[in-house]
């Protein structure tokens, strides 16, 4: 990584056109996607009568909860993979370091879209052959914890700091950022940097 952040511009990761285009993503593509998705997931288990509501609301706030952990050990651990090999460094660039240096980049927000869809429906498969058909729902919660933290990552890199309780996180993620990069790995909440003794 640079030594100081870019705010203006952004920079190539791929020569080849049509890689270098999936590596930029409007916002609004995966959220649009993913409030579609988790809303096709808690229709499929109500239709279905897989819960009642309340354990619907339960289940769906313990997969939000997850992908909060989930965003945590994946940032502290693989976007800030030790560089202990030119593999590693490379990997950990691609992934997350061109963010660090152009952090204002918008479309570097975001994984690819076909990327997303393809991990959110192994997750699916994943918690359903756990679960079972409680899985819908806890899917529905762990895809909208991910739009959470792809709108709360992109209004602090996009817009000046708010006059409202979203002031915490900007503050939080801009200590990562610009001072502590050893610290303050979550985004959406800083509840793991609490937990895991984290917090800058």
């Amino acid at each position: 990584m640079e030594n100081k952040p870019n705010f203006k511009g952004s920079r190539r990761l791929f020569k080849n056109p049509f890689l270098e285009k999936l590596t930029h993503t409007h916002i609004a593509i995966p959220l649009t996607i993913f409030s579609i998705y988790a809303v096709a997931l808690l229709y499929w288990s109500y239709d279905h009568q897989y819960l009642n509501f309340v354990s619907t609301v339960l289940v769906f706030l313990s997969g939000v909860l997850l992908f909060s952990l989930v965003e945590y050990l994946m940032h502290r651990y693989l976007f800030h993979l030790p560089p202990t090999s030119d593999f590693n460094k490379k990997v950990a660039y691609i992934v997350h370091g061109i963010h660090h240096d152009y952090p204002k980049d918008k479309d570097l927000l975001a994984m690819p879209p076909v990327l997303s869809i393809i991990l959110a429906t192994l997750f699916l498969l994943l918690f359903k052959s756990i679960m079972g058909n409680v899985g819908f729902a806890f899917t529905a919660g762990f895809v909208v914890g991910y739009a959470s933290y792809l709108w709360v990552h992109f209004m602090i890199h996009a817009y000046m700091v708010p006059q409202n309780f979203f002031k915490v996180l900007w503050i939080h993620h801009s200590i990562h950022h610009y001072k502590r990069p050893d610290k303050a790995f979550g985004v959406s909440s800083p509840l793991w940097d609490y937990v895991f003794r984290t917090m800058p």
